[in-house]
């Protein structure tokens, strides 16, 4: 195995691969999914959220290999927003419980068939949208009827690098992970 071949690679069947490698947009869920799944309130009231790093990085490394990042959440939230302004994320839909319509709107203008996207959620309001993209993500830590009809559930947590996970795994499967890694790691893709 490369130095640059993901350890996740050997469970990664030929079947998943097919559908990651056709994937030109991915819209994620924010709570369960970029963050654990808490919300956290200070005595004053005020919320705060924790985003893993790496998934941050994930996400850019999806942006430069031309891959559209969206995000949907159902929550409205400033910290969403300086996150998601923060990486660059140019789609982000807040305040959205039908989820499977935002993607709809989302890839209308976009001019993308089902096949091409992923969507990534843990809860109930996230099941319409991942059984509509050609490859529906979850995490661990989602709610088990979405587990179940997810197409490939994350050995990250949601808030744990669960979407990095996801990311190296579209990456790779269009044999654009090395490219990626290249720039940070002595070897050539």
């Amino acid at each position: 195995m490369s130095a640059l071949t993901p350890p996740l690679a050997e469970h990664w069947n030929h079947n998943l691969l097919e559908k990651a490698a056709n994937i030109r947009l991915i819209a994620l869920d924010v709570d369960g999914i970029m963050s654990d799944g808490q919300l956290y309130f200070s005595a004053g009231g005020d919320e705060t959220k924790a985003f893993n790093i790496l998934d941050g990085l994930g996400l850019k490394q999806l942006m430069n290999a031309g891959i559209t990042v969206a995000v949907i959440t159902g929550r409205r939230s400033p910290l969403t927003e300086k996150r998601m302004a923060d990486l660059g994320i140019p789609h982000l839909m807040q305040g959205r419980e039908d989820k499977k319509v935002a993607l709809l709107e989302l890839i209308a203008d976009k001019n993308l068939r089902p096949e091409q996207i992923a969507y990534m959620g843990d809860d109930l309001p996230d099941l319409p949208a991942l059984n509509f993209a050609g490859l529906g993500i979850t995490v661990p830590n989602g709610y088990w009827l979405v587990r179940q009809q997810a197409d490939y559930c994350t050995r990250a947590a949601g808030g744990a690098g669960a979407v990095r996970e996801a990311c190296d795994l579209i990456l790779w499967a269009q044999g654009q992970l090395g490219h990626a890694l290249a720039r940070y790691t002595a070897e050539q893709p």
